[in-house]
């Protein structure tokens, strides 16, 4: 049975350790979908899922992590970053192999998104890689919207070409 639920410090320090682990498999099909894909140097990856930037981005009042559990293993988070009292972004949602395409993502979106909805977020968006015709299907299936295409540049000095969906709450 999965269990989902809005993470605690406990939570969030298991969180870390196991995308660190699960990251430093260079042949695995996490590393290639979410660092190799986007030309990620591995530096940045460690700190972007470090415990400490993890746990600041929390106290600074604008990221939760909501987690999904099977068996008191975490198998799935969703990040989402509160922008103002009615704008938020879901920055990431992944569901860790072998659990994937089983409705899971679905599911924790929805739960994300539920809580976003309580604390009276009325929009949520979701920037995605132009090519990532997976994600984008997820997001279309789950009502989210196209409302731009852009090329940016990345924080790790690449292009990246991206879309951005956005839902308004209480549309699906």
């Amino acid at each position: 049975m999965v269990i989902f639920r809005k993470a605690h410090d406990e939570d969030v320090k298991a969180l870390s350790r196991k995308l660190l682990l699960l990251l430093k498999d260079k042949n695995s099909q996490i590393y290639i979908d979410n660092v190799v894909k986007f030309g990620i140097p591995d530096i940045y990856v460690e700190k972007a899922f470090a415990e400490e930037t993890l746990q600041n981005a929390i106290e600074k009042g604008r990221a939760t992590f909501y987690l999904a559990f099977e068996n008191n293993d975490i198998i799935g988070f969703a990040q989402i970053i509160q922008q103002d009292a009615n704008t938020a972004e879901l920055d990431r949602i992944v569901v860790f192999p072998p659990y994937e395409r089983k409705g899971i993502g679905t599911q924790l979106l929805r739960f994300a998104l539920f809580d976003m909805e309580q604390k009276g977020v009325s929009h949520v968006f979701v920037n995605t890689g132009k090519e990532e015709m997976h994600a984008r299907r997820f997001y279309e299936k789950n009502g989210f919207k196209l409302v731009k295409e852009a090329t940016i540049d990345a924080p790790w000095g690449k292009k990246l070409n991206i879309v951005t969906y956005q839902l308004r709450l209480g549309s699906i």
